[in-house]
């Protein structure tokens, strides 16, 4: 296919594609599925070789968060039956923290419920990272706090913090649809905080929740511009409970469509497959790694994921390895920058493709686990 060979040469020299160019891709037929990831896989390759980066995910404070996001099993109103807590203390964190560093991880993510920090919130969680790097003096830590208030990003940093998360999750047109009690531009803002605080910027999207394939480009395009070094692509996990429990969009192709459009859109950023490839990529995860180089380890916030010991043996079996504490993730060229920003960006181009291949199958409510076991219980953590 021309369009393929294009997004490969474009990807390998770091340049934009059109707008048209990625809903091309989304538009594929799953006749053509295997032929987009292998390309897709020749740009990862390229910038990544065959790393596999292991993330894990701490969840300080779960549930009754008084955003009301769609998505979210811990949203204002939510009956969905999920863990809930308050703050853990930095020695249990760092307990939590040290399962997945064992299990491979090399970044420790923390993650808490809310709008937003407070000062104490970050005196707290400075407290954990602190914990951490006593003992994992290596390890990458991320923050995950919801939206930024002037300066606190840089005490953040000021603690040992690598990176901050916020995720745009879906596009500035129909983010109103999903959350009212904060706006697209206040995520943005976030993320530019964490960038000029000198933060790695984590930021990525979910799919799955009735969006369009527009949608789906206009959100990683607005990546790209935000430069981030890590864009996580998590597939919605729909909640009984929440108002999109009943969203079962996606199949395991279009989910391989989508990572594939977002690699090519930014070919030299770590992709993470994110919460949701169980219940949707199910058995064709192992086909994802050829197009993301980060998963998150074990479980996810407030649902279980496969057993950490499945994902090294699929990392493994699908002819990949494990990223080392010493390795450097990404390329050096991106030593300061993220995904957008590059010279020789592509036009946008038209938006006429409509999408074809396989409907979406009935819902798997099956594959949805509540976490019941790591932070916050007296269970052993999936790691």
């Amino acid at each position: 296919m021309d369009l393929l060979n294009t997004l490969v040469d474009k990807g390998l020299r770091r340049e934009t594609p059109t707008r048209g160019e990625a809903l091309a891709v989304l538009a594929t037929s799953d006749d053509d599925l295997l032929d987009v990831v292998a390309a897709a896989g020749k740009v990862r390759r390229h910038w990544f070789d065959r790393r596999v980066k292991l993330n894990y995910l701490v969840n300080l404070k779960s549930g009754l968060c008084p955003e009301d996001c769609s998505y979210c099993s811990q949203r204002l109103g939510s009956k969905a039956d999920i863990l809930k807590y308050t703050w853990l203390k930095p020695d249990q964190a760092s307990q939590a923290a040290a399962a997945g560093l064992a299990g491979g991880a090399k970044r420790v993510c923390l993650v808490a419920s809310g709008r937003g920090p407070t000062d104490r919130d970050v005196d707290r969680v400075s407290d954990t990272i602190k914990a951490i790097k006593e003992r994992h003096e290596d390890v990458e830590v991320c923050a995950c706090l919801g939206l930024l208030s002037d300066g606190q990003a840089e005490r953040l940093r000021e603690a040992g913090a690598d990176a901050y998360n916020h995720n745009l999750n879906t596009s500035e047109s129909t983010y109103g649809d999903i959350t009212s009690t904060h706006t697209y531009a206040d995520r943005v803002d976030t993320v530019r905080k964490a960038h000029a605080a000198g933060l790695s910027a984590c930021s990525g999207l979910i799919a799955g929740m009735g969006e369009s394939d527009e949608d789906l480009v206009d959100v990683v395009f607005s990546l790209r511009e935000l430069d981030p070094d890590s864009v996580p692509v998590n597939f919605l996990i729909p909640f009984e409970g929440t108002p999109l429990a009943k969203e079962w969009n996606l199949t395991p192709q279009r989910c391989l469509r989508i990572l594939a459009m977002v690699r090519f859109v930014c070919p030299d950023v770590e992709v993470r497959i994110a919460g949701g490839r169980e219940v949707h990529l199910r058995t064709m995860q192992p086909l994802a790694l050829h197009l993301a180089n980060s998963i998150f380890l074990g479980d996810y916030l407030t649902s279980e994921g496969q057993a950490g010991k499945a994902d090294l043996e699929m990392i493994a079996d699908a002819g990949f390895e494990v990223e080392g504490a010493g390795e450097v993730t990404l390329p050096e060229h991106r030593a300061g920058g993220g995904c957008g920003s590059h010279e020789g960006s592509g036009a946008c181009g038209p938006a006429t493709a409509e999408p074809v291949g396989s409907a979406p199958e009935e819902p798997r409510t099956d594959l949805v686990a509540v976490r019941r076991r790591g932070a916050g219980t007296d269970l052993a953590p999936n790691a």
